[in-house]
């Protein structure tokens, strides 16, 4: 589908989307290579307009880019509504970062503790997305933003993206702590 909006088009039904449920989080436009985020230490949307157009001709069915920005826009605010869980990981979330720049590239898929640090990341970020597109539907239900079939197709594509990089890192993981067994056993 080759519809066609401007950057002022998208950013105004973005923050009409914001206003239509009552929410008042700014909306800013950054080149973040991913189509729309949460910065949950700031409270703001972040919305890369050119990353944003392209992902919604990814969807695997079409999908007026209008309605694939409603239904982000509420994901966004889904998490924005779970602000205090996701500002009580930032300890956490440091500790995580600070291990991927120490842990040298080469080394991390055979390092049990990184790989383990990795799964539990992976495990908070489903749940932080999954609690997200829960408080996007309770918005959605009541607030009737977007029809509930587009809201699915979205929600069960942007899902998928995260348990398809979880189940890469699992076998990984898995394959990891056999070897890990079998050297131990010998």
């Amino acid at each position: 589908m080759k519809e066609r909006m401007t950057e002022s088009q998208i950013v105004t039904l973005i923050e009409s989307t914001i206003r239509a449920v009552n929410m008042d989080v700014e909306l800013k436009q950054e080149r973040t290579g991913v189509n729309m985020m949460y910065d949950f230490i700031k409270d703001e949307v972040l919305v890369d307009i050119a990353r944003v157009q392209k992902a919604c001709q990814e969807l695997p069915e079409p999908m007026p880019l209008e309605t694939y920005l409603r239904v982000l826009t509420i994901h966004e605010l889904g998490h924005a509504m779970d602000r205090k869980a996701l500002l009580d990981s930032l300890d956490r979330s440091k500790e995580i970062l600070l291990m991927k720049k120490q842990a040298a590239a080469e080394k991390r898929p055979l390092d049990v503790p990184f790989m383990t640090m990795v799964m539990d990341e992976h495990k908070a970020d489903i749940a932080f997305e999954e609690t997200a597109w829960a408080n996007a539907e309770i918005l959605n239900g009541f607030f009737e933003i977007v029809d509930g079939d587009s809201f699915e197709k979205v929600k069960l594509h942007s899902l998928s993206t995260y348990r398809a990089s979880y189940e890469v890192d699992l076998e990984l993981y898995n394959g990891l702590l056999q070897t890990q067994e079998e050297l131990l056993s010998v």
